[in-house]
């Protein structure tokens, strides 16, 4: 079995452009994400996939020269580029981390892991706990995860653009077709699902910017500072 952590990045965000290199307590949020990532104690791998373009060019060399592995493939088809990916790391199975989620925690990524491989059957199984659905988990801390031989069978089988760009969606538009599966956070101060983590606009920066936070904080620390108005 090889888990691999593919996270999704790029540089041409319309809403927060070139927001994997934004500087997030003094550390690029790309960083950020890679070295939380990290901290899980389950994964085999981790690879950045990014697009094959000019734009970004200066994130893979960043990436490069921190000595984490770096995959590049089609900008707008990023369902193709996951599975390129994972192809390349000969992953069994994929773990998808975004790189919009700089709080985004490895054990929380272990647990995800356990919960996957104890399904009664992992035949089209999809798990999750990245976002506040059908659990309470606070929005960015997790992943989601399926096997290499589900994700091929994405790519074969999702053909409209916004199953190809957004390379998962094809499975919540179809759940009738797949194994769908989540659930709650053991740890209840992460029971937070009102609280969103993730950074997709200016306003997501400017607040994770003001948060008296840093890149080894649990993440039950990270909601305990949230400010009272976004919680």
């Amino acid at each position: 079995m090889n888990i691999v952590a593919i996270i999704q990045a790029r540089m041409g965000s319309s809403r927060l452009p070139c927001k994997a290199m934004l500087c997030l307590h003094g550390l690029p949020v790309i960083d950020w994400v890679v070295h939380r990532t990290a901290k899980s104690e389950l994964l085999n791998d981790i690879v950045v996939a990014i697009p094959e373009t000019s734009l970004d060019d200066v994130l893979a060399r960043h990436l490069e020269n921190q000595g984490v592995a770096v995959f590049r493939g089609p900008e707008q088809d990023v369902l193709r580029r996951f599975v390129l990916a994972a192809e390349q790391a000969e992953a069994t199975h994929v773990v998808r981390v975004c790189a919009d989620n700089p709080a985004v925690w490895g054990p929380e990524i272990d647990r995800l892991i356990r919960h996957f491989l104890a399904l009664p059957s992992q035949d089209n199984a999809y798990a999750y706990n990245h976002i506040p659905k059908n659990n309470s988990y606070a929005d960015g801390l997790g992943a989601e995860m399926l096997s290499f031989a589900l994700l091929k069978r994405l790519d074969l089988e999702a053909s409209l653009p916004e199953h190809r760009e957004h390379c998962l969606s094809y499975i919540h538009d179809n759940p009738e077709l797949f194994r769908i599966s989540t659930f709650e956070p053991p740890d209840e101060r992460l029971r937070r699902p009102d609280v969103r983590l993730d950074m997709d606009s200016p306003r997501d920066y400017r607040k994770l910017a003001l948060m008296p936070i840093n890149a080894d904080m649990h993440p039950a620390e990270i909601v305990l500072r949230c400010p009272k108005q976004e919680v």
